[in-house]
């Protein structure tokens, strides 16, 4: 029996939890049950494993299990980016070799365009999904030229892309604070904890979830056997699809890192206030620095400011940490909208990202009957309902050319033992976030 000795735990205050529709939670599992099929994590992976699963196998009961309410946890505390494009950090041009970049692009499409099919299938007005393209924007020098350099890189990948300069950025942001800024059309922008909310309520009849459900230990036998509070589920296979919590299941445990970004949601800006900016009324904005400052104005008009991060090795949130990162978020937001210093947070918030050391997911086959789809690396959106729809595809016997890609990628790299570990992330983290500067 494994136990495990990690249980979900976020911040109660997460902006866009509570600025979307509010719906009653399905009720907690009370007592037994058993399916052929159980999915752990109600986040984008385990609704995409799910709904897919349960079509694969319309005669099968399809079990998801959520530890908290869906929505609440880690896939309702992103930005909202559908990103399209690859971004490789490691590569001059950011894009690198162009097979593997042509892959990726063809992998975040299939889960933007998978996303964007449901929202229209089953009119999820709330999740405000809007193709409304990205700004990656830059002050400093050094950010400039990894746009150049990224824009060089899009153009031979063949993907469209424009420089804005920084006398034209305020009638797109509404702010003059950056020098340059590389739109590209292809993204999405969501409210994601809506986004979530909307597809756990329109999942197939033969899908059960229950939410507020935590697993407290597992029995890898003939059958998987998991606890909880009061009682146990008994699954032919299990699909984990918990990001950096699958690391408490057994798996990966030196893998992947759960490593927390926070975000603040102002209130609604008033008609004088929009006014005042200018600029375009939706839009997403990403740092040309990877310490830098992520920007959205959203469609109720408030602006989100995420930047700052932490390494939780428990993977759940410390106290006082959200209190200290509005701080940050204060002086990024008022270098960016000088003019909107009276404009309050209502909300600050933590999250949590499944992130390796080289950038590489997992996805196929934990042990048998155990299979995962873990590790997103801050691309949960689009990878996850990717890689949760390929997945139970390959459990029902069908292979997509981006399931090949998946089965050869590397898998994550494996990490320093405790406690170089944690001295050497959070030294980065430090670093990386010194070394931003106005960027962040």
């Amino acid at each position: 029996m494994h136990r495990v000795d990690a249980l979900p735990a976020d911040d109660p205050t997460p902006g866009w939890f509570h600025t979307s529709r509010q719906r009653e939670p399905k009720q907690p599992l009370i007592g037994d049950a058993k399916a052929p099929w159980v999915v752990i994590g109600g986040g984008f992976t385990g609704l995409a494993a799910a709904r897919q699963l349960a079509l694969n196998f319309p005669n099968d009961q399809v079990i998801l299990v959520e530890g908290q309410q869906v929505g609440f946890g880690t896939s309702g505390r992103n930005a909202g980016f559908l990103i399209d494009v690859p971004h490789d950090i490691g590569a001059p041009d950011y894009i690198g070799d162009q097979t593997i970049a042509k892959q990726i692009l063809d992998l975040n499409r299939y889960g933007q365009f998978r996303l964007r099919d449901l929202v229209e299938e089953f009119q999820l007005a709330d999740a405000q999904l809007r193709h409304s393209g990205k700004y990656q924007a830059a002050v400093e020098d050094k950010g400039i030229a990894v746009l150049e350099a990224y824009h060089g890189g899009l153009k031979k990948l063949g993907q469209p892309c424009e420089i804005i300069e920084g006398k034209d950025i305020p009638d797109h942001l509404g702010t003059s604070f950056y020098r340059k800024a590389l739109y590209t059309p292809g993204t999405m922008l969501v409210q994601p904890s809506a986004l979530v909310k909307g597809l756990a309520d329109s999942l197939p009849a033969n899908v059960t979830l229950y939410e507020n459900t935590v697993i407290t230990a597992v029995d890898y036998g003939s059958k998987v056997v998991l606890q909880h509070a009061t009682g146990r589920i008994v699954a032919d296979k299990l699909i984990l699809a918990n990001n950096h919590f699958g690391t408490h299941f057994g798996f990966l445990e030196d893998r992947i890192l759960p490593i927390f970004t926070y975000g603040s949601l102002t209130r609604p800006l008033t008609k004088a206030e929009q006014d005042s900016i200018g600029g375009k009324d939706y839009w997403g904005v990403i740092p040309a620095d990877p310490f830098g400052t992520t920007l959205r104005r959203t469609h109720d008009n408030r602006i989100l400011v995420r930047n700052s991060f932490s390494y939780n090795a428990d993977g759940r949130f410390k106290d006082g940490f959200t209190k200290r990162f509005a701080a940050s978020h204060r002086t990024s937001f008022e270098r960016r909208f000088p003019t909107l210093k009276q404009v309050e947070f209502d909300y600050t918030w933590g999250g949590g990202l499944g992130m390796t050391r080289n950038g590489a997911g997992f996805f196929g086959e934990l042990r048998p009957n155990v299979y995962g789809a873990l590790g997103c690396n801050g691309l949960g959106t689009v990878r996850g309902t990717a890689t949760g729809t390929l997945l139970a595809d390959l459990l029902a016997g069908k292979r997509h050319p981006l399931t090949e890609f998946l089965l050869a990628s590397p898998k994550p790299a494996l990490n320093p033992p405790q406690p170089f570990l944690a001295m050497g992330v959070n030294a980065n983290l430090r670093w990386g976030q010194s070394q931003a500067g106005i960027e962040a």
